[in-house]
């Protein structure tokens, strides 16, 4: 079982590489400023930090290995990213001031990134810490 200091280095860690990667991007295929997208990914990478603290112990108690499968990680993707989505999207529709469908579709293109970098960033992690963890780190 993955220790709460783990989770938080975790969410921390992928927040912050997301944010990099995804706001330059956003604002390629959006049109939206910067300021105004970067606002909203700290907001969002928040609630993201959150929802990811709960998600990922939740999955850890339903799948409570470190080797999991490419199903297993594509699981892991998915929920967390309906569960975002689902709490985020009223928000992003208002910050942005576009209706809820504009916000759908910038929603499902976050979704697509999210899942792609989630299933790289989460094997890399995972690999990092069985690495720690057999030089005899704490988790």
């Amino acid at each position: 079982m993955r220790s709460v200091k783990e989770r938080l280095l975790h969410s921390a860690l992928f927040e912050a590489g997301g944010l990099v990667l995804v706001t330059p991007l956003a604002n390629l295929v959006s049109g939206h400023g910067l300021g105004k997208l970067g606002t909203l990914g700290v907001a969002l990478a928040t609630v993201a930090m959150g929802w990811n603290l709960i998600w990922n112990r939740l999955f850890d108690h339903w799948v409570p290995s470190r080797r999991r499968s490419v199903f297993e990680r594509l699981a892991q993707a998915l929920g967390f990213e309906a569960g975002l989505v689902v709490l985020t999207l009223p928000g992003v529709a208002w910050w942005l001031e576009i209706g809820l469908a504009e916000a759908l579709w910038l929603d499902i293109g976050f979704v697509v990134f999210f899942l792609a970098y989630g299933l790289i960033f989460n094997t890399l992690f995972d690999r990092a810490m069985r690495r720690h963890l057999a030089r005899g780190g704490s988790s």
